[in-house]
């Protein structure tokens, strides 16, 4: 079953201007160019298997209440600091986008038994040697 790319309603996201951390002199202390990403998996129009991935993912930017924050920083410029969290929001979106494949229980085949029975027993044989030597 392949499913179209999921695309996430700017609408669901709510995004807030802050400023950025770290050095940056004295433009840094000026300018709120870092952004504050707030996406609420619960609230959201995702199909609801996803939604399930997307809070049982064991990441510490989800909430408790189940919302996903992202902060980005990591550009001069707000519009760059939007794209950059809107396309990691993508990203975790599209990492559960795809149900994972089902594992089934197969059984060793004949000649992986021998091989590894063959490599105990030569084991044994060498580990037997290390012994006392007896006259």
């Amino acid at each position: 079953m392949l499913r179209p790319p999921l695309l996430i309603d700017p609408d669901e996201v709510e995004i807030s201007a802050i400023r950025a951390q770290g050095a940056g002199g004295q433009n840094v202390n000026k300018v709120s160019s870092a952004v504050h990403l707030r996406y609420d998996i619960p609230a959201s129009s995702l199909p609801a298997d996803v939604k399930e991935r997307l809070l049982a993912l064991r990441d510490s930017r989800i909430t408790q209440e189940g919302v996903l924050v992202l902060k980005a920083q990591q550009h001069r410029t707000q519009e760059m600091n939007r794209a950059d969290a809107l396309a990691r929001l993508q990203a975790v979106v599209d990492s559960v986008a795809t149900p994972p494949r089902v594992r089934r229980a197969t059984k060793p085949t004949y000649g992986s038994k021998q091989r590894r029975l063959e490599g105990k027993s030569q084991r044994s044989q060498t580990k037997s040697l290390r012994g006392r030597v007896q006259d």
